[in-house]
């Protein structure tokens, strides 16, 4: 059974396609967590993993890395220099360096 667990680890790990941090995320200025559904957003220890805490929407991030899985973003963030964990890719939205616009999270169905 090891054995078997090994090679599926091994085909887990071919599988996953690891991408460079893109300059929409990584290294750009200040990004905010903006889930739709208004829920708190699960941090956890690897995409798809043991969920560590959760970030509430409009809560200020710094993506530290990225990664792709088939076609789903996650990344790797911090807050306030403390290495948090990975979250979904698609509720994070990231004000660029210089871009004039406002990086404002969503708000719930209910409150609108």
């Amino acid at each position: 059974m090891t054995s078997f667990l090994r090679i599926l680890a091994a085909s887990a790990c071919l599988s996953v396609a690891f991408s460079a941090p893109s300059a929409s995320a990584a290294g750009s200025g200040q990004c905010l967590v903006d889930d739709p559904t208004g829920t708190p957003l699960n941090v956890r220890s690897a995409p798809n993993g043991t969920i560590l805490t959760t970030l509430a929407n409009g809560t200020a991030v710094e993506v530290v890395e990225e990664m792709k899985i088939g076609t789903k973003r996650w990344f790797f963030v911090a807050r306030q220099g403390e290495r948090l964990g990975w979250i979904f890719g698609a509720y994070v939205v990231c004000k660029q360096a210089g871009d004039a616009r406002e990086a404002a999270p969503s708000q719930p169905a209910e409150q609108r």
